[in-house]
């Protein structure tokens, strides 16, 4: 792999990784009972993008680690997961 696909697979995954936390620590305003004239109930108290993004990256940096260390230091490609997954066809 080489960098520009592995920044490419690293991107994707960080992306995902960040809409899969995004609602991690997120407080509504409803749930302080301090609802801004003009905005909904369900939206955001506070900004709290770093905190997300901070996750996302430390999070997307294991996935990724994991994803190296398994097709490179291991071995393994797409074309191995039929012999791990007896019933994948």
């Amino acid at each position: 792999m080489s960098w520009i696909s592995g920044f490419a697979v690293y991107f994707i995954i960080w992306w995902v990784t960040l809409f899969v936390v995004l609602p991690f620590g997120l407080h509504t305003q409803d749930e302080d009972g301090d609802v801004t004239l003009g905005t909904t109930a369900s939206a955001p108290k506070g900004p709290h993008m770093r905190r997300a993004a901070l996750r996302a990256t430390l999070i997307s940096l294991l996935v990724f680690g994991l994803l190296y260390l398994l097709t490179r230091q291991l071995g393994f490609t797409f074309d191995d997961i039929p012999s791990v997954v007896p019933e994948f066809q």
